[in-house]
This record gives structure tokens, sequence and C-alpha cells, in this order.
């Protein structure tokens, strides 16, 4: 597996929606679709729709974690956790 670095240069507050993917706070330069990571703040189930198209739910994240994965949305049904954070 590759190295990743888990460093962001953006940051928006995350509002869960089963219809709108998470928007870009920056210069979007005509992409329709900016994939993020999430920061969660206050721990419990995220659902979320990944950059692939698929909807998981990942259960029990703790407080103060992070879901390195490519993100677009995050869903209202089945999301528990709060104070979630998108990283660009």
């Amino acid at each position: 597996m590759g190295y990743q670095k888990l460093q962001a240069n953006r940051a928006a507050a995350v509002t869960p929606s089963d219809t709108v993917d998470i928007p870009y706070v920056g210069d979007q330069s005509g992409a329709k679709l900016w994939p993020c990571v999430l920061y969660v703040g206050v721990g419990g189930d995220v659902k979320v729709r990944t950059a692939g198209g698929d909807d998981v739910i990942f259960t029990g994240v703790l407080a103060g974690s992070f879901i390195p994965v490519q993100v677009v949305r995050v869903h209202s049904k089945n999301t528990t956790a709060t104070n979630i954070v998108a990283l660009w």
C-alpha cells in the first residue's frame, strides 16, 4: 500500500443530507465533485457515499477519528455521529 499523507488545506463543517453532496469550499475550476476525507468530532455511525459510488455505514466511529476514504456525501439517515468536518 502506498504512503498517504493526511494533510488538508481546506476544511468545512458537514451538514448530512440524503440528497446533496458535500460542497467544496475552494475554487472548483469547473469540477463538479471534490471528494474529501472526514473528521468525526462526536462519535457514532456515519453513512457515506464514496467517490466510487458505494453507500456504506461506518459503525461505531470514535470521537476524534478520521475516515480516510474519499467521500462525496454524508447521509443524514443512519448517521448518528456529529461535528463532522470535511477535509480537502
